[in-house]
């Protein structure tokens, strides 16, 4: 199945997060110190991480004049050697239940900046300046596969939607292989996994800038 060239959207990206809410809802509550698949950081941290990734979105949408030259100056720092930078953290008191709230409540704040923001709305990102269907897209991809590293490490299933996955893969990865499952495909494109005769790569990117006018 090709990457899709259908729009991304803020209803996407919403059913993004709730399926990613719900799987991790059912991690044992003591398991969230293991590391979260192939990455150096727990999954207490990972989900902090994804959870500031959504609010860093919406935070580039957010102002009345969005910047183009960088990001919004939150102060973003980790809480030990090696850990994510955020400006997001979840309050330790509050259990799994509560980090998981803070994940629906990050992904519900770039859901509202994708729907109000105007399509000709443009704001900096590392990979591109992007519109917010790019966020919506990106926020997507983060969400799916740091939920596949989450699963990994607490020992969950996890197997996204192949429309949400090929409408991603169409929007921000335009050289993805059009041959393959969108699923293994968004993997293979993020660095996690190989496909038949594509060896995993070592570096990757994508492509946030709109798409031309079709």
């Amino acid at each position: 199945m090709p990457p899709s060239a259908e729009t991304v959207t803020a209803d996407d990206l919403r059913e993004a997060v709730q399926l990613a809410v719900s799987a991790l809802a059912k991690a044992p509550p003591d398991a969230w110190d293991a590391k979260a698949g192939s990455l150096e950081w727990d999954c207490w941290e990972t989900v902090e991480h994804l959870s500031d990734d959504l609010f860093a979105y919406a935070a580039q949408l957010a102002p009345k004049t969005p910047p183009m030259d960088g990001d919004v100056p939150f102060v973003w720092e980790s809480r030990r050697p090696s850990g994510p930078a955020n400006a997001i953290h979840a309050n330790r008191d509050a259990g799994p239940d509560g980090l998981l709230r803070v994940l629906d409540a990050c992904g519900g704040l770039l859901v509202a900046m994708v729907r109000t923001v105007a399509p000709d709305v443009r704001a900096h990102h590392g990979f591109g300046a992007a519109d917010a269907e790019g966020f919506a897209a990106m926020g997507i991809v983060e969400t799916l596969v740091h939920t596949h590293d989450l699963a990994a490490g607490l020992g969950l299933p996890w197997d996204p939607p192949a429309g949400l996955c090929s409408r991603a893969l169409g929007r921000l990865f335009p050289d993805a292989p059009r041959d393959t499952d969108p699923w293994p495909t968004l993997l293979w494109a993020t660095g996690r996994t190989e496909l038949p005769g594509r060896p995993r790569l070592t570096s990757w990117r994508w492509y946030g800038a709109p798409r031309a006018p079709r």
